[in-house]
Parts: C-alpha cells; structure tokens; sequence
C-alpha cells in the first residue's frame, strides 16, 4: 500500500523535521533528528525511511519538501 502523500517541513516549535504521511482521511507524523540545514536529498531518505517504518511502500515521487 503506497501513501497518498508526504511532506517533509520545519517545525518550529519542536526545532526538528516533521514528516506528514497522508493515507487516505488518516495523517501520521513523525520527527526527523536531522539539522535544520540538512539538504534535500537527506530530507527525502528520512522521509521514505518513515513511510517504510509504518508499514507502506515508499515512493520518492510523492515527497515534497518545505523549506
């Protein structure tokens, strides 16, 4: 099963990533203990990791990254 969506953001509050994993009308999130400047291609393996970690098939086209 692949995810509908995920997104990589800045969390301010908690001074970490957040990864949104969007399946459906269901969200998880999940932090990422990477650094503030961490570049893309370091956002989207974390961001794969996850959706790998709960159980569903990673697809890189799906990940977007805010910066």
């Amino acid at each position: 099963m692949r995810p509908d969506k995920v997104a990589i953001s800045w969390d301010a509050t908690k001074s970490s990533w957040l990864i949104r994993i969007e399946i459906g009308e269901e969200v998880v999130r999940r932090h990422a203990d990477l650094p503030k400047s961490a570049n893309d291609e370091a956002l989207r393996a974390a961001a794969q990791k996850a959706v790998e970690d709960e159980g569903y098939q990673p697809d890189s086209s799906l990940v977007t990254v805010a910066r």
